[in-house]
């Protein structure tokens, strides 16, 4: 896989070993897995494109200038105009190979006439580090009518921590600014433990002190009633949705988007964003 330059995030050589898998909790959660992406059919070549051609009346190409349709014998009509060429399939989505449809599923957030598309997610996860410079270049293109949403994945453990952060951060408007950063402290600087160890909320208020927060007020923050409630709504989200790794992008609550790679991955969102604004 090839990361993009549109992060600053640099991945060491030695984690990169760790990044070709999704990550999953220890524990499996009690979700099902997603049944693994089928492989697309290959089209046959038509007869035309291995050396068959139609046959062709010497009189009529000497009589026909080039690039000039002949013109109709004597007595018959005229050939229709050819149709115009229909969308390409492969900019629909299909149920099983770029998409999962989530049973019951529902959006994070009300829709309000927008297309949402979630990303679960976690610091921790190696994957995640290197997933990351692809969600910032396509979020740099964003459509107006698409609104996207990180999700933090308290899949337990170690994860947990780095859920309550992201929301700590988000209640104190440093969640866009510090979001690399933190991926970069665990994944590169290493200064941070993710899932090596345990970091706890001093370790993390420390670590997001760097993009403005006051380390105590951040510590606090992570206990607060609010961050409290958006750690069960992701979890309840998540649980919902069937979310058993990460990353995951998920369309409007009910399509858990598939992909080969994870720039297959975002090919596919795309596709299933097109479908659903088309009424598909």
């Amino acid at each position: 896989m090839k990361l993009r330059a549109a992060s600053r995030l640099v991945l060491a050589p030695a984690a990169l070993a760790l990044l070709l898998a999704a990550c999953q909790p220890s524990e499996p959660a009690t979700a099902e897995p997603a049944p693994a992406a089928e492989p697309a059919p290959v089209a046959e070549t038509p007869a035309e494109a291995i050396g068959d051609e139609p046959a062709v009346d010497p009189a009529a190409a000497e009589a026909t200038p080039e690039g000039q349709a002949p013109a109709p014998a004597e007595g018959e009509s005229p050939e229709p105009a050819p149709a115009p060429a229909t969308p390409s399939a492969a900019t629909f989505a299909t149920e099983g190979e770029h998409y999962d449809l989530i049973p019951g599923g529902q959006p994070f957030e009300p829709l309000n006439g927008k297309i949402e598309v979630v990303e679960v997610f976690n610091y921790v996860c190696p994957a995640c580090a290197m997933f990351q410079p692809l969600v910032n270049s396509w979020k740099a293109r964003l459509p107006a009518d698409v609104r996207f949403t990180y999700v933090p994945a308290p899949f337990g453990g170690n994860w947990d921590p780095y859920v309550r952060a992201y929301y700590a951060a988000e209640a104190m408007g440093i969640a866009d600014k510090s979001h690399d950063g933190i991926f970069q402290a665990i994944h590169v600087e290493r200064s941070l433990k993710g899932e090596r160890g345990t970091d706890s909320p001093q370790d993390l208020a420390r670590a997001y002190a760097k993009f403005g927060a006051d380390p105590a007020q951040f510590a606090s923050t992570m206990a607060s009633f609010t961050v409290n409630a958006k750690f069960g709504r992701a979890k309840q989200y998540i649980t919902q949705q069937r979310v058993n790794s990460t990353p995951t992008m998920i369309v409007n609550g009910r399509y858990r988007v598939k992909g080969r790679s994870f720039e297959d991955m975002m090919q596919n969102v795309d596709r299933v964003i097109s479908q659903v604004r088309a009424g598909g």
